[in-house]
């Protein structure tokens, strides 16, 4: 009980939250661009076009933002540079795609939005492949 009321943390407990972060949102954000990464030839064509870019180029930056850079914040490789095109998709998702709706249906892309924000100021931790290479 002394614990859980305590105000102090130690570097364990701090770098364990920084790879559950890490572990679970890199998974789940995986896990979207997975699914438009399998139905690329489905939704090419149809996707946003963002900044005139064309639907499958503004498709594909969204696959490498999410799956690959995904996987670069899992194992902890780059990862305040890997969260800066996820933190961009997520607000292009919150504002071009929700149309701000953050507590409707932009309540996902606002909670990824938080937790890379979030690793991108505080950085990944002592378990990660950052930390091995520094």
């Amino acid at each position: 009980m002394k614990k859980l009321l305590s105000i102090n943390y130690s570097d364990g407990a701090f770098n364990f939250a920084m790879l559950l972060v890490r572990l679970v949102f890199g998974i789940l954000i995986m896990n979207h661009g997975y699914g438009k990464l399998i139905h690329f030839g489905d939704w090419h064509n149809s996707f946003m076009n963002f900044m005139g870019l064309g639907s499958t180029i503004s498709l594909a930056l969204v696959i490498f933002a999410e799956f690959f850079c995904g996987l670069f914040v899992i194992i902890g490789l780059f990862t305040r540079l890997s969260v800066i095109p996820i933190i961009i998709v997520m607000i292009v998702a919150i504002v071009k795609a929700h149309h701000n709706a953050i507590f409707g249906d932009a309540q996902p892309a606002t909670l990824f939005l938080t937790a890379f924000l979030v690793l991108l100021f505080v950085g990944p931790g002592k378990v990660s492949v950052d930390s091995m290479i520094g």
